[in-house]
């Protein structure tokens, strides 16, 4: 899977740098148009994620987010600050495919645990958020990557995995917006300890080679987001690679 990512911020199509709020580029201010772009170009899937609520807890953004979601063509996951079960059944509703949540299922995975039960594990993508601390520990940030949960990559990663879940987004935070390539090597390393995990990159991705060095790595699809945006290559160069 080629997966187009567009961030939103301010009802805006922004993309940060390493996380960093203070550190955004605007692309556009019609989000509209980018999505029925990707949809002509063949996207099968879309990524939204909601940069306001993963910060502030709370969203401003969800009657854009709808419209978005009912313009797409295919299959739209949806991400930033889910904290509660309302926050699902609304996205649900409105016509999102797949949640995607992070902070809170490192911080509360047996919450999160409940939620695949009940709305099932298909339907809930785990963002495992990493950056690696001065002892080259890979550990998991939260709160729009501004905040230590105090939690290893590893251990999340086992335990998550154990109630169930098996869709997984990482994104290695300091490639994030850094036009840097992927981190194979990560995603080699996680692919190698669970083979039961479908793993999806994120982070990095600025060249066709970087698509086709993922081909190695034992992920089953990547999230493309500032590449695009800036047209490094497109939509349906990434799809055919």
């Amino acid at each position: 899977m080629r997966i187009p990512a567009i961030d939103l911020r301010h009802q805006r199509v922004v993309r940060l740098r390493q996380g960093d709020y203070a550190q955004q580029t605007v692309f556009t201010d019609e989000p509209q148009a980018w999505v029925d772009r990707f949809g002509r170009d063949g996207a099968k899937h879309l990524h939204l994620v909601d940069l306001d609520a993963a910060r502030d807890g709370h969203s401003t953004q969800r009657e854009l987010i709808r419209d978005l979601v009912y313009r797409f063509p295919g299959h739209v996951q949806v991400g930033g600050g889910i904290r509660s079960e309302a926050d699902i059944e609304l996205l649900l509703a409105i016509g999102a495919s797949r949640i995607v949540i992070g902070s809170l299922a490192i911080k509360d995975p047996e919450r999160v645990s409940r939620w695949g039960e009940r709305y099932g594990f298909d339907r809930i993508v785990i963002a495992l958020d990493t950056r690696r601390d001065e002892q080259n520990v890979w550990r998991l940030p939260v709160h729009g990557w501004t905040e230590d949960s105090g939690f290893r990559l590893s251990e999340r990663f086992a335990d998550l995995l154990g109630a169930g879940f098996r869709d997984f987004l990482c994104t290695d935070i300091d490639r994030d917006g850094m036009m840097a390539g992927p981190n194979v090597a990560l995603y080699q390393t996680l692919s190698r300890v669970e083979t039961r995990a479908r793993l999806i990159a994120s982070g990095g991705i600025s060249s066709l080679d970087d698509l086709r060095a993922l081909k190695t790595s034992g992920v089953v699809g990547c999230v493309i987001g500032r590449a695009l945006l800036e047209g490094k290559f497109s939509l349906q160069d990434a799809l055919e690679c």
